[in-house]
């Protein structure tokens, strides 16, 4: 009988399975709330339920814009495109009473960061919650599930949900990253069969190279929150500042065989600069979670394995700004149905899990009102009294005036005042020029992230980390910088950042010299020589007309080119103000050193590059060269795969990168044929540990 009863169990538990590959939307939905039927379901827009296919970006899209058209609780907005021109969708959603008084809501949250914030009255100010998606694409459960929340709150109706409603603003994120998305969908929904084979083996929960997590150009997202240099970083650091959320989700997935993960993290990792009240906030909205995720009976844990410290993540960028970050990681079915060491893990059991971890923030949210706002009231009050004595940071770089504007770029996204220098100065060796450097006043309410982003942090709480664990931002850029300064040499304040205008003025006969020392240079050579126009580039350094040039400076001869000496000067001129880069026309080729005409100055060919990617190449580091090629730089680069690589013709390319990697992703064969390509004068670059392949397969002998 006792064996009868466990066979009839285990049958039973197996039927739950078999159904969770395909339900319908009750499945997902708590039944205390009656739904308008004037409202668009998922299925009757995308033309499926929810969990039968991975969504796609272009029907998420289209979901979200036709749940606007027949909701007045909620507005949208196209924020941008990504390097896909794919739209960056912001949904805001509140009662239809708060969109009438949007505005007026906006400005008194943000009165809230601001001086004199003692006298708003919190009592009747709603909350503002940002919840985002599926940052990593094929995280997908998140995306997923921004399908159902979307519709509960656009057609449930009742006592609770205006409750809600009137009391939340709610900033909606349906998908962080459209481009990753959009790639995992596809290839999840190839794969898929009639019969939802839950062997992991199947080609459908293990993506091809480089997978759905990153971005166009396989960043990984999740890590700029603070560099902020992606277009979809860009649009959500915007909406954030717009509003400062008390509260923003960050929903992920992991490991198949793990449950459920909310926050707080492991107490040891969480960043010092971040108050302890965040972390009590953090625990008491963990218990809302708990009690919902107790009802729905799936299983979860919390204060394991992740942190609360680097704070260019998703979980942790609000715990800087004034709010509470919860990061959400889902156990992963990577398809539709795989099994793991809690049994068969379905795709919809993911997104109902996701669904519900949105709910219950919202059900916290308004709970913890009061205190949420009060904690972020304090939080800049506190911050401003630590910044009141303080002085400033000046960082610049006296040659390369393009690496520092991109920093000052991002102090800008992130809304930190800085000002120019009133006159040049040097300190410590170092000269500090006016154009060519910033001062930050610590006396401002973003205090807490500028002590962030510079300081040198070497000791820690805890050895362990899930992630980043230093980020000390003049350092990233290789600028000068000093702490802690007087604020004598403060000049006004920059509202309207500008790259630095370049004049090339004086027209020569002779020959023109480009220094190689800003970040923009290779751009403006590679313009010069795809035009045709011949260059050399100097071996040593040398003086002329009391100025100094170092090594690999640029000659640009005006005689024997295709272009005029008019026409010269007027293309260089245009060269210098698109890369921002000084161009000095000279008369003589006399100089202290070596002189323009000496054999130390080589010619200089187009170069043709090829970058190694596929199986075995780290998507991230062959993701990061591709961009500054292509996008900043703006050259032509080929990326070889590396299971073609011992069909293609090198010969074709003068340099080629080698990428870090996780194994061996190219052969002994391959680097025979690299060999005798190096040899034929071809130059080989490797990134990172690619050094280690260079010397077990002796192309470079290093000890």
């Amino acid at each position: 009988m006792k064996n009868l009863f466990l066979i009839i169990l285990i049958l039973q538990a197996l039927n739950v399975i078999a159904q969770d590959y395909k339900v319908d939307l009750e499945y997902y939905l708590p039944n205390d709330v009656s739904y308008n039927p004037d409202i668009p379901t998922p299925k009757s827009i995308i033309g499926h339920e929810i969990g039968d296919w991975h969504i796609t970006h272009d029907k998420l899209v289209q979901y979200m814009y036709a749940l606007a058209a027949s909701s007045d609780r909620i507005t949208i907005e196209n924020r941008g495109v990504t390097f896909e021109d794919r739209p960056l969708l912001l949904l805001t959603i509140t009662s239809p009473n708060n969109h009438r008084n949007i505005n007026l809501i906006q400005n008194n949250h943000l009165a809230l960061t601001e001086d004199n914030s003692n006298t708003l009255n919190i009592s009747s100010m709603p909350i503002v919650v940002y919840q985002g998606f599926s940052i990593h694409g094929n995280e997908a459960s998140g995306s997923n599930a921004a399908l159902v929340v979307a519709y509960y709150l656009a057609a449930a109706q009742g006592a609770k949900i205006n409750e809600l409603l009137t009391n939340a603003v709610i900033l909606f994120d349906p998908s962080f990253n459209p481009d990753g998305l959009q790639r995992f969908s596809y290839w999840a929904n190839i794969h898929k069969s009639k019969n939802i084979n839950p062997d992991p083996n199947d080609r459908e929960y293990n993506e091809v190279w480089p997978g759905g997590r990153t971005n166009h150009y396989w960043f990984d997202m999740n890590r700029d929150w603070l560099p902020v240099q992606l277009p979809e970083s860009r649009a959500r650091i915007n909406t954030f500042y717009n509003w400062y959320p008390n509260i923003l989700t960050d929903h992920h997935e992991m490991g198949t065989n793990a449950t459920f993960f909310f926050q707080p993290g492991i107490p040891s990792r969480t960043h010092p600069l971040t108050p302890a009240k965040n972390q009590e906030l953090t625990a008491t909205i963990a218990e809302f979670h708990a009690r919902a995720f107790n009802k729905l009976g799936s299983f979860y844990y919390t204060k394991e394995n992740f942190d609360d410290f680097y704070y260019g993540k998703g979980s942790t960028f609000p715990d800087i700004n004034g709010g509470i970050g919860i990061l959400f990681e889902q156990a992963s079915s990577r398809g539709h149905a795989q099994e793991s060491d809690n049994g068969v893990l379905t795709f919809p059991f993911t997104i109902r899990n996701q669904f519900t971890a949105a709910l219950s923030t919202l059900n916290a949210a308004i709970s913890l009102q009061t205190q949420l706002l009060e904690y972020q009231r304090s939080f800049f009050n506190n911050a401003r009294k630590e910044a009141s004595s303080g002085n400033a940071i000046i960082f610049g770089d006296s040659k390369d005036a393009s690496k520092v504007y991109h920093l000052a770029e991002i102090l800008q996204r992130h809304k930190i005042k800085f000002h120019e220098l009133k006159k040049d100065f040097t300190q410590g060796g170092k000269t500090y020029k006016k154009g060519f450097s910033y001062v930050i006043p610590y006396n401002q309410k973003q205090h807490r992230l500028i002590k962030a982003m510079f300081e040198k942090r070497t000791k820690f709480q805890d050895s362990l980390f899930y992630d980043v664990s230093a980020w000390t931002f003049p350092l990233a850029f290789n600028l000068d910088y000093l702490e802690n300064v007087n604020l004598s040499n403060l000049g006004s304040e920059v509202i309207d950042l500008k790259m630095p205008e370049i004049n090339l003025s004086f027209t020569s006969n002779y020959g023109y010299l480009m220094e190689w020392n800003e970040y923009y240079s290779p751009k403006a050579l590679y313009k010069i020589l795809k035009k045709g126009i011949r260059a050399k580039v100097g071996l040593l350094p040398f003086s002329l007309e009391n100025k100094e040039y170092d090594y690999g400076t640029i000659l640009i001869p005006v005689q024997n080119q295709k272009l005029d000496r008019n026409e010269l000067a007027e293309f260089l001129k245009e060269v210098a103000n698109e890369s921002h880069i000084p161009i000095t026309g000279v008369n003589s080729g006399l100089t202290e050193g070596i002189n323009l005409g000496s054999s130390k100055f080589r010619a200089i060919t187009l170069p043709k590059v090829a970058l190694v990617v596929g199986n075995g190449i780290t998507p991230y580091d062959a993701g990061e060269i591709w961009h500054l090629l292509d996008q900043r730089y703006d050259m032509l680069v080929t990326k070889l795969d590396t299971r073609d690589f011992n069909k293609v013709d090198l010969n074709r390319y003068t340099d080629i990168i080698l990428p870090n990697s996780w194994d061996n992703a190219l052969t002994k064969k391959d680097a025979e044929k690299l060999k005798t390509w190096i040899k034929n004068g071809g130059t080989l670059i490797g990134y990172k540990n690619a050094g280690k392949w260079f010397n077990s397969n002796e192309l470079l002998k290093i000890k």
